[in-house]
């Protein structure tokens, strides 16, 4: 048995497992000929708990496993999170000076600024986890991984359920939480994280001295990444890619009824051209002074241009837009996954 997943293992890393987008957009176009939309919603939403808790976790235990945690790691980790920071400052910015711009008001001011603060939110699990195909990457995209889901589930949850419950106290409203199951899941993924940095650093242990055991771990935690793409290339509804919806999103169709397009262009203008261009200019010059390495370099900018996480639809209950989120979820997916793909094609000729 471990015979044969010694030899799958190739073919479900590196950059084999970038086609997995594609099947598993291909997949939903002949599952939708069969099947509702809200069926196949469904079901991808459980794929992706099912990720989130039993995938995910496990491959970044194996990654920091094998990690030497030192004061270069401690060093990203400033960054990343100095960077996490500076990309919702400048979320909330943006989005209180278009609040202004469009006159909105009260409760609509406070629901467009929660949409656009929570939507800088990229999908680092998901589709940042082809990073890890290259092996480069794999110290400072696991550590990028780690922090993206802390902020993710634990810090901008917190924040909107600060904001919502203000609101709801306000005008009497039944305030609404996270379930149980997505707010202790930063403080899971962190336990694996910390047992892997413990077992590592304290004991000595790494992947090969565990014999068959790390065997099958190794080939599990594979798994991880073509199943993370499969979902990211099955979250793209073909119905998305109409005509009409791409000229709504470009503001050429006039004929839109609600201001939720509006708001779609705004927030995909902050995600996929403000954000990177900022995080980029910032970190190009780090790079070229000596200040960091390109490995660092590569996973910054790479991580500013992920799509949206399909994650945030999680945190419609705190009052962000549903309708806004959902598609912007999509377009920059559309858009920004052929941008990462070819950002990872890249720098594999030079890491």
């Amino acid at each position: 048995m471990f015979e044969i997943f010694d030899e799958i293992l190739p073919y479900i890393s590196g950059m084999w497992t970038l086609p997995w987008i594609l099947i598993g957009f291909i997949l939903t176009i002949l599952f939708s000929k069969i099947a509702d939309k809200s069926k196949i919603d469904a079901l991808m939403k459980k794929i992706g708990l099912i990720l989130l808790y039993f995938f995910v976790p496990v491959l970044l235990f194996r990654i920091f496993l094998g990690m030497d945690l030192g004061v270069e790691q401690i060093e990203f980790v400033g960054i990343i999170s100095a960077t996490l920071f500076l990309m919702y400052v400048i979320a909330y910015y943006y989005a209180k000076y278009n609040a202004s711009k469009m006159g909105l008001k009260g409760k609509t001011r406070s629901h467009y600024i929660k949409t656009v603060l929570t939507n800088q939110g990229r999908s680092s699990a998901f589709i940042g986890s082809a990073m890890l195909a290259i092996p480069a990457f794999r110290v400072p995209a696991g550590l990028y991984m780690s922090l993206v889901g802390i902020v993710l589930f634990a810090i901008i949850p917190y924040i909107l359920s600060h904001m919502h419950k203000k609101e709801s106290k306000a005008s009497n409203e039944v305030s609404h939480v996270l379930p149980w199951f997505l707010r202790l899941y930063p403080w899971y993924l962190i336990a694996f994280v910390i047992a892997g940095i413990l077992l590592h650093n304290t004991l000595n242990v790494e992947i090969t001295s565990l014999g068959d055991l790390g065997r099958a771990l190794k080939f599990y935690s594979a798994i991880t990444i073509p199943a993370a793409l499969y979902y990211v290339g099955a979250g793209i509804h073909p119905s998305d890619l109409k005509k009409d919806e791409m000229k709504k999103l470009l503001g050429l169709n006039t004929k839109t009824s609600r201001d939720h397009w509006t708001w779609v262009r705004h927030i995909f203008l902050l995600t996929v051209i403000i954000t990177p261009i900022v995080i980029t200019i910032i970190f190009a010059i780090l790079y070229l002074l000596g200040f960091i390495p390109l490995s660092w370099f590569g996973v910054t900018i790479i991580n500013s241009i992920l799509p949206i996480t399909s994650t945030n639809m999680f945190l419609v209950p705190y009052g962000i837009d549903k309708k806004t989120t959902a598609l912007v979820v999509t377009w920059t997916t559309i858009i920004c996954v052929p941008l990462v793909v070819l950002l990872i094609y890249l720098f594999s000729f030079y890491l």
